[in-house]
Order: C-alpha cells, then sequence, then structure tokens
C-alpha cells in the first residue's frame, strides 16, 4: 500500500513550487508533511475528504492549511480535494443538499436544472447545503480515516503472517543435531 500511496503522490518539488500553494513558504519544509506513515496517510484522507465537500473555490489551500496544521501527508490532503471536479460536483452537493433537508426537515426541492441555476433560489438551498456538506464531509473523513486505519493493519498483519510463514519455512528445511535420527 505504501509503495501504490508514493507513485500516486505529487512529490515534494511539485508541491513546494505549485502556484497556488507557494503561500505557505516554509512551512512546507516540516518533514512530517512528507511521512509516509499509517498515522500521517489516515490523517491527510480525513482532511482531504472533509474539505472536498467544502465549496470548491480554494479547496487545495485548505486542504494544504488542514494538512500543515494537522502536521499529515501533504500530498495526499490536496490530491484528494480533486474527487470533486465538475463531473461529480453536481450528485455530490445535490446528496449533500438532500442530507441537509433531511436534517433540517425542509422540503428537498428535486433536481430541475433550471430550478438550481436561478441564483434566488439558492437562498432557500443555502442552509440545507451547508448543514449537508458539513454532516457529509465529517462522515467521509471519518470514514476515510477509519478505512486508511483498517486497511493499513489489514496489510501490516498480512506482511507479519507472510514473514512469518517464510521464517517456518527456512528454518523446518534446515537439520539441527536433535532432528537427525539415531539409528
Amino acid at each position: 500500500m505504501k509503495q501504490w500511496l508514493k507513485r500516486i503522490t505529487p512529490n515534494r518539488a511539485e508541491i513546494r513550487e505549485h502556484k497556488h500553494l507557494r503561500v505557505f513558504g516554509k512551512l512546507l519544509q516540516d518533514p512530517n508533511l512528507w511521512h509516509l506513515n499509517r498515522r500521517s496517510a489516515s490523517g491527510a484522507v480525513a482532511v482531504g475528504m472533509f474539505v472536498m465537500y467544502l465549496p470548491p473555490l480554494g479547496q487545495m489551500l485548505i486542504a494544504a492549511g488542514g494538512a500543515i496544521a494537522f502536521r499529515v501527508n501533504l500530498p495526499i490532503s490536496v490530491a484528494l480535494v480533486w474527487i470533486t471536479n465538475p463531473v461529480t460536483i453536481p450528485p455530490m452537493y445535490y446528496f449533500a443538499y438532500l442530507v441537509g433537508s433531511w436534517i433540517l426537515s425542509t422540503p428537498a426541492q428535486t433536481f430541475a436544472l433550471e430550478y438550481w441555476l436561478e441564483w434566488h433560489n439558492w437562498l432557500n438551498l443555502l442552509a440545507p447545503m451547508t448543514v449537508g456538506c458539513l454532516v457529509c464531509g465529517i462522515v467521509c473523513s471519518a470514514l476515510g480515516y477509519l478505512s486508511v486505519q483498517a486497511v493499513w493493519r489489514w496489510n501490516l498483519a498480512r506482511q507479519i503472517r507472510m514473514r512469518r510463514a517464510r521464517y517456518r519455512a527456512a528454518t523446518s528445511g534446515v537439520n539441527t543435531p536433535s532432528s537427525k535420527s539415531h539409528t
């Protein structure tokens, strides 16, 4: 898992040189932002999954700020906000709106493009959308964190089992003085 994460995440130079992330300057020098271990990866997933439900403007900056504040892996945090893109935003935010409407007990509007594009309707949609985005962000963040923790532990336990099996196989094939038969 660690090798796969290293392959798909941008490297330190790419992030430090990114035009929007230069704002953080020397804060990007913290080595904790670049470590890849269970704590930093699961924390980074939590930050990125929460930020992906925030309004799309400035998500990378918010994710980078969250990674710096919580001292978790910066590339993973920043990369995860790209889950929200022009294709995924409508269904994600409509689902968040439905969740917010359910929590606030307000009647939900169907997804009619004309209704959603009228700016004056956004006043009616703002409260349920905000509550829904916060709830969805918190739930996704917690599920992402717990999932990475579980997968990391499962992978570690699997590696330990394989290592023990290799050790047993190597030691069982070796003739020790006590294993020779006396005839």
